[in-house]
């Protein structure tokens, strides 16, 4: 089942860099193809004439933001080259149930193919820049930004994460190698169990990173949140604090470093979670819970 969109019906405000990078979306699609069709749609091959010709729409079943239509061009573009598509909305705008999106004209046999891996993925990526759409309006008037995780589908992290963009999110470290970020198994392992070590360690730590290196640490307890700050770290991660435990650290911070809220995020306490003057709240629900957008291709069929 959709989940209900949570969006009004203006355009969302657009951030800047709502494109995304060839190399890895041609990957993406090749080796979706692969799998949906290693040799070929013998369906069509069998029922549809060679010279027969389709158009189709790219229709709306419920309102959303729009994310992967240019994926969804380049797939069909992908398994043929003479097929055109024509983009009607832009990634990242919001539209009503029974919106047309894209047409398409080409050959059927080439539609058909490409139909099921170009609906994946502009439904999934819709779903993920609708369901940011409602994190990041229910965050309006504070200062915290929404932002994902690396709770992505295992090769579809650059997808999912344009997605939250265009939903007017933001991006956490991409990958394990961008950023340090250090959780509560880290810290277990370096102090074994030994708080008093943490701060010397931190501090040790940090003086191997080059400066443009960002780091983070992951606390779950407010007596952890001095000794983290002695080591002159760029964000304090709160894990799973109460909305009073939040305030809290805020004020205990003081501006010393940025402060994520995390865990127990979702539409009805996001907006608590904000206004506690947190700079980032991440949100793993983004990405990893997330029902397909139900976007529908409807084909037309003409005899070649």
């Amino acid at each position: 089942m959709t989940e209900p969109a949570v969006i009004d019906h203006a355009p969302a405000v657009r951030p800047l860099d709502l494109t995304l990078p060839a190399a890895p979306v041609r990957e993406i699609l090749e080796r979706a193809f692969a799998e949906d069709a290693p040799s070929g749609d013998i369906t069509s091959q069998l029922l549809i004439p060679a010279g027969a010709r389709a158009t189709a729409v790219l229709n709306a079943r419920v309102p959303g933001i729009l994310s992967g239509a240019t994926v969804f061009r380049d797939a069909m573009e992908l398994v043929d080259p003479a097929t055109r598509v024509e983009l009607l909305l832009a990634d990242g705008q919001a539209f009503d149930a029974g919106t047309h999106l894209a047409r398409v004209s080409g050959s059927a046999r080439s539609v058909l193919l490409a139909e099921r891996v170009a609906l994946n993925l502009v439904q999934r990526m819709s779903a993920i820049a609708t369901k940011t759409a409602g994190f990041v309006r229910l965050t309006e008037g504070t200062r915290a930004r929404i932002t994902d995780t690396r709770k992505t589908t295992p090769g579809l992290r650059v997808l999912e994460r344009f997605a939250v963009r265009c939903g007017g999110g933001s991006n956490h470290r991409y990958s394990l190698s961008d950023a340090v970020l250090a959780k509560d198994n880290h810290l277990a392992v370096m102090t074994g169990g030994d708080p008093a070590k943490l701060t010397g360690l931190l501090l040790a730590a940090k003086a191997q990173l080059g400066h443009t290196t960002h780091f983070e640490v992951e606390v779950d307890r407010m007596d952890q949140i001095e000794p983290v700050l002695a080591a002159g770290v760029d964000t304090i991660m709160l894990d799973n604090f109460t909305v009073p435990e939040l305030q809290a650290g805020v004020a205990l911070v003081a501006g010393r470093a940025l402060v994520e809220a995390s865990g127990n995020v979702n539409l009805e306490t996001v907006a608590a979670i904000a206004a506690t003057g947190v700079d980032v709240i991440s949100v793993g629900a983004l990405t990893h819970t997330v029902a397909a957008l139900d976007l529908g291709l409807d084909v037309e069929l003409t005899a070649g």
